[in-house]
């Protein structure tokens, strides 16, 4: 059955055997609402290793930790980076305190072993030795791998485990789900005292979760299991739709405003001027008699009234802009105020646009344009913390305020990791590229993926244009870009269009603006670190091109110098009186 919700039946046991103490830990978290479709379902197992001083600390801190942290991290990333991050920070921990309470790499070592359930993905995080298993339509895989060396038939030892060393590599893995699917969940006590036969035989068998993890666990230790015994099964009982998300969706059975005019009160906002106007949008500024405030409200078109794809892009982007707080990003403000229909609201902000403020400064100070893209860098780096790219970066899309504030203003293209996890946005055939065509990096226009280096080669066009007042290949891009016509594209120098640029500032403009996003920088502030300090690779590269290309205006004054020279020296030799 799929339904609009992920659900599932759990059950797990945990003993401590023929121990002294249980060095296991496991546990679950099943959150509701918006957690629920945001960050998933998430279980975790984790044995500490025998030997270690702390090792029942290090497995509930890890254990109980990555459930704490997991729900923690912003809505808008991974899985993946949302684990990395949390377990990276974790074996950092572990490995410190072992260092400095008990002087000894095995003082705080567990296992660990985590799987997140999300929308219609499982992901899967490990390290050591305890288990995941999937029982699926009668096959029983393993889904982990032992980190485990033998050196001989009854000795052996964890070569990855979480504490162990101050850098951690963490197997990583994601698949869909199916409904009816079966994980199990165990540490070595269990696993090591029991066939896989056995194991699926157990699984198979049906009923009570929580009565078959103890049955589990009760047949391992009469197979003489000498180790603590921990496990945990759940099946997956229901699936949500593919594609299906609540939280944008739920205002999409909102109508649309109606048309708004000079004076009009809308939920507590008052109309006092129509600033924009398109197919696509309107934008209204407006006071809001509750918090007696200028603000801006952005409205759809009712031209796309009964396109529910439009709708789920306009409700996108409010979900995107208000999980970021950033001075320059422009604020979505949250309202505890009922909606009688579908807009949102944001910060007023007076000021110009980036290209006003283009034509305004026709020869800006190269110190001007760096102040301005620095700002704007800060902006989309806020974007990139939160997993997000921004993939419209162009001059109408960002503002200075009265106070020299640059703001990003727009989130109409942003992708959200967290989200393409749950519903990779649909979009029709004619809007595979996003963006504006000169200023999209060329990537896209290809059909690869974009990465921060797309939004790097956004910002340096932008760069580009504030100090040459034109655009680095000569003019617009081609109106369909494809493989063939932007092989052809050849940077244009700034040098061409102004000769005041220095060689080392178009040397890091060349770059961050190269055709293959191989050819960019890695990362942003490795740009604008070079549009500050000069880079001798690029000085060097200016020293191999020809005079005549480098400087035609000096070349040829050097040629007519010559010449009129040569003249001189002609005249004296035909008349040496």
């Amino acid at each position: 059955m799929t339904t609009s919700t992920l659900k599932i039946a759990i059950g797990s046991y945990s003993d401590k055997g023929i121990k002294a103490r249980n060095e296991d830990f496991l546990g679950a978290l099943m959150p509701e609402g918006a957690q629920l479709t945001h960050k998933g379902i998430a279980a975790a197992i984790a044995d500490g290793m025998s030997g270690s001083d702390a090792g029942h600390e290090a497995s509930q801190c890890c254990v109980a930790g990555f459930l704490s942290d997991y729900y923690s991290t912003p809505d808008s990333w991974s899985v993946k980076q949302a684990g990395q991050k949390i377990l990276s920070a974790t074996n950092s921990w572990l490995y410190s305190q072992g260092q400095q309470r008990y002087q000894s790499s095995k003082g705080m070592v567990s296992t660990l072993s985590i799987l997140v359930l999300k929308s219609t993905t499982a992901h899967l995080f490990h390290i050591g030795d305890s288990r995941i298993y999937r029982l699926r339509q009668g096959n029983l895989e393993q889904m982990t791998r032992d980190h485990r060396v033998w050196i001989s038939d009854e000795k052996n030892y964890l070569n990855r485990a979480m504490g162990i060393e101050p850098h951690l590599e963490v197997d990583y893995k994601a698949f869909p789900l199916e409904k009816d699917d079966l994980f199990f969940m165990s540490t070595d006590g269990v696993h090591d005292f029991m066939s896989e036969k056995k194991l699926k035989e157990l699984l198979q068998s049906g009923g009570d979760l929580t009565q078959l993890a103890q049955l589990i666990v009760q047949q391992a230790s009469d197979n003489k299991s000498d180790d603590n015994l921990s496990c945990q099964v759940f099946r997956v009982a229901e699936i949500p739709l593919a594609k299906e998300d609540e939280v944008l969706r739920q205002h999409a059975n909102l109508p649309f405003p109606p048309p708004l005019e000079i004076g009009q009160m809308l939920d507590g906002y008052k109309i006092e001027a129509e600033l924009h106007a398109s197919t696509r949008t309107q934008i209204y500024r407006a006071f809001d008699t509750l918090s007696q405030t200028q603000v801006i409200l952005k409205t759809p078109s009712v031209l796309y009234e009964d396109d529910t794809h439009y709708i789920e892009h306009f409700l996108h982007e409010e979900w995107a802009g208000k999980r970021i707080k950033h001075n320059n990003v422009l604020q979505v403000l949250d309202t505890d105020r009922v909606k009688t229909c579908i807009y949102y609201v944001t910060e007023f902000i007076e000021g110009d646009t980036l290209r006003e403020w283009i034509d305004k400064h026709p020869k800006p100070y190269i110190r001007e344009v760096r102040e301005i893209i620095e700002q704007v860098a800060k902006g989309l780096r806020a974007f990139h913390r939160m997993e997000m790219l921004h993939q419209d970066l162009k001059p109408e899309n960002i503002m200075i305020d009265s106070k020299g504030t640059v703001k990003i203003i727009d989130f109409g293209s942003v992708k959200i990791a967290g989200i393409t996890e749950i519903s990779p946005l649909e979009r029709h055939d004619d809007e595979n590229i996003l963006g504006t065509l000169n200023y999209t990096a060329p990537e896209y226009h290809l059909g690869q993926r974009g990465t921060i280096k797309s939004d790097l080669y956004s910002l340096a066009v932008i760069t580009y244009e504030m100090i040459n007042r034109a655009l680095p290949f000569g003019g617009d891009m081609p109106e369909k870009p494809n493989k063939l016509n932007l092989a052809k594209l050849s940077y244009v120098p700034s040098f061409h269009k102004n000769t005041m640029v220095p060689a080392w500032i178009d040397g890091a403009l060349k770059k961050a603006t190269s055709i293959s996003p191989q050819g960019r920088y890695d990362e942003i502030s490795e740009f604008l670190y070079d549009l500050s300090n000069p880079n001798a690779s690029f000085l060097n590269e200016v020293d191999n091109i020809p005079l005549m290309e480098r400087n035609p205006l000096v070349f040829w004054k050097g040629v007519s110098g010559l010449l009129l020279l040569l003249n001189m020296v002609l005249l004296y030799l035909l008349f040496p009186n």
